[in-house]
């Protein structure tokens, strides 16, 4: 059984924030309670960092001694106008993300799909909607708006959005989730859940939630040309991840090897440049932390012999510095990780040929268009 040192530190290689690390400790010391949550909206395809990294992280946590509760927000979407607001068609998405998840080595014995579309025939959730929704002015909300993805403009906003950040933290109190395990764009609505948690009654509150922030994996081909000088962490964060309505920004679970293989030759990677580098990053957040389940220890850049030969390394860091030296080219990186994303995904690919059911999941999904 591992220490609890052992298991915050699989939490950390999860969160690139936790607040607060101390109450974390204290809730695994109690082993009570410890369920975590993450929630996404069915909108499109599903990409590589809610598919493949979504699963790394799980599977983390899980090991961490969590039982994990995964939202599949289809009323969110829908009040989000995501697939044109259809709640046909976002259910027929979520079914297909659970699809994916099947094949992306996620450990299901530990993980319990939730619907929001089951929460919401309760009564006592629309209740603790209203009594969350009360106990701030409008102002407060409005700023969470970045979780949709939105702006933080009273009118750019529907009534239906205004409503989604109470929904959501909503679900971390109905779900009894004591560790919120999002990425870091949801960063601003689990702070809200933490300071509004002590002003409800228990059981659907009287705790403050444990913030379990992970990294959001950026554009394949990111705009920074579109940032001010002055946006914060944060606002950077939401503008440069990868994104659905932008199909080069990303590898998608259901690419095929030949699609793989073009967004990746495209994507930007300077020689030397460490910073604001998506190659290096599907690196740090997918190829190392998968060596395991490909049953290897290091990764091998393959390159020929009149370049020196192929070189191997048994962490991150160590890339990092070789990539910023200057000895391994951008080429020889991307040829690489083409390969190990192709392995990575071949589970996926196979189970959604075989699979009858998610053939045609996917066929449907691929022929939605898709909305912001």
């Amino acid at each position: 059984m591992l220490s609890i040192d052992e298991r915050l530190k699989l939490i950390r290689e999860v969160g690139e924030e936790i607040v607060k690390e101390d109450e974390l400790r204290a809730l695994l010391e109690s082993n009570k309670n410890l369920i975590a949550y993450d929630g996404f909206e069915p909108s499109g395809q599903i990409h590589i960092a809610q598919g493949l990294l979504r699963a790394i992280n799980i599977n983390k946590m899980i090991k961490a001694g969590f039982k994990f509760k995964m939202l599949v927000a289809d009323w969110h979407a829908m009040a989000n106008n995501k697939m044109g607001g259809d709640l046909e068609k976002i259910r027929t998405v979520g079914k297909y993300f659970i699809e994916v998840w099947k094949a992306s080595g996620m450990n299901l014995d530990k993980v319990k799909f939730v619907w929001a579309s089951d929460l919401v025939k309760d009564s006592s959730y629309w209740l603790l909607v209203l009594k969350i929704a009360r106990t701030n002015k409008l102002s407060r909300f409005i700023r969470t708006a970045q979780i949709m993805g939105r702006e933080e403009s009273l009118e750019s906003l529907t009534g239906a959005q205004i409503m989604y950040s109470c929904m959501q933290t909503a679900d971390i109190f109905t779900l009894g989730a004591r560790v919120t395990q999002l990425g870091m764009d949801q960063r601003k609505v689990n702070m809200l859940a933490r300071e509004i948690g002590p002003q409800l009654d228990p059981p659907f509150g009287g705790w403050k939630p444990v913030v379990v922030s992970h990294h959001m994996l950026m554009s394949l081909r990111p705009q920074t040309i579109s940032l001010k000088k002055s946006a914060s962490k944060l606002d950077k964060v939401v503008a440069l991840k990868m994104s659905k309505s932008r199909p080069e920004s990303a590898i998608f679970m259901t690419d095929s090897p030949e699609e793989i293989e073009h967004k990746i030759r495209k994507a930007y990677c300077p020689e030397g440049e460490v910073e604001m580098n998506p190659v290096l990053e599907y690196y740090r957040y997918i190829v190392f932390p998968a060596l395991e389940r490909l049953g290897e220890d290091r990764v091998v850049i393959s390159r020929p012999k009149k370049f020196g030969g192929s070189l191997a390394f048994s962490s991150y860091r160590e890339l990092e510095t070789a990539f910023s030296k200057k000895e391994v080219h951008p080429l020889d990186i991307k040829n690489s990780l083409i390969t190990y994303l192709k392995r990575l995904l071949a589970p996926v690919e196979e189970h959604f040929r075989k699979n009858e059911n998610a053939r045609a999941l996917l066929e449907k999904v691929k022929s939605f268009r898709v909305t912001r």
